[in-house]
């Protein structure tokens, strides 16, 4: 049995196009973990990639939605250091739809979407002597240039998510930088509004986490605080160009460029992301 988990993201969509194009000697099931919190461009792309594949990407719905666990988790938010929600609607649901394989004897090979420029990840670690974890992208040499290249050589092109924000995940994501809320408030305000409602539930549930450090999203949200978050943002942007050093050989920078090397400054959560 051969898995590989789609995000909605760019490498994991990258690493679908490759084994389709290097190993179609290998019948991969495609799966997508729902938390039902996902952006809207995420299922879009996810269909996109759907008919591109020509299979369909199985969706595992963790059964109990975000909803039911921040309740029993006392409306105490998710955050980096206590990351419930990879847990319990991404790492588990999975783990829950191999056990019957794996505990049956079946070999199950999973491939996971982490580039040769990526040194440090190292994925989910296999749990259980029938399963085996494969790194393609890294064996083959995709750093995110080459990765980028793929699908957009492919023709599926990038998520349309990316116009606006650097990773998938779901619309309050906590690695979320603050001009990706500022963003969001704009692309998707419905989704917003809910964000703000989770987090003053649990700050009146007496949670120490905000979505996003130091402040709550009433207060980001506030005409003057946008334009801080926004001016400090292109502040960020210029010294990030400034030092990148200058090489003729190298691609034109562009804006989307600038903005995914701040994104890459900050951790991320593997699982979701890509």
């Amino acid at each position: 049995m051969h898995v590989l988990g789609l995000s909605g993201g760019r490498d994991s969509a990258a690493l679908a196009v490759w084994m389709r194009d290097h190993r179609p000697d290998i019948d991969v099931r495609y799966f997508f973990t729902d938390t039902g919190k996902e952006l809207p461009e995420v299922y879009d792309y996810l269909g996109r990639l759907e008919g591109f594949l020509g299979k369909t990407i199985e969706m595992l719905n963790p059964g109990r939605d975000f909803d039911f666990w921040l309740a029993e988790y006392g409306h105490f938010l998710p955050s980096p250091r206590t990351r419930w929600c990879t847990r319990q609607l991404k790492i588990q649901p999975f783990q829950k739809w191999l056990k019957p394989h794996l505990d049956a004897g079946v070999e199950v090979h999973s491939y996971v979407a982490i580039r040769a420029d990526e040194p440090s990840r190292s994925g989910m670690i296999a749990t259980h002597p029938n399963m085996h974890v494969h790194f393609p992208l890294r064996e083959a040499g995709l750093d995110k240039a080459s990765v980028i290249g793929l699908l957009e050589n492919s023709g599926l092109g990038l998520p349309d998510y990316y116009r606006w924000r650097s990773r998938s995940g779901c619309t309050f994501c906590f690695y979320q930088q603050k001009i990706e809320w500022v963003r969001l408030m704009r692309e998707h305000p419905d989704a917003f509004e809910e964000a703000k409602r989770y987090e003053k539930s649990a700050i009146e549930h007496g949670s120490p986490f905000t979505w996003t450090q130091n402040e709550s999203l009433e207060e980001l949200a506030r005409p003057e605080r946008v334009a801080e978050i926004e001016r400090n943002h292109e502040e960020r942007k210029a010294q990030a160009l400034a030092r990148r050093m200058p090489n003729s050989l190298r691609a034109r920078i562009t804006d989307r460029t600038v903005e995914q090397m701040l994104a890459d400054e900050d951790s991320g959560c593997l699982v979701c992301h890509k």
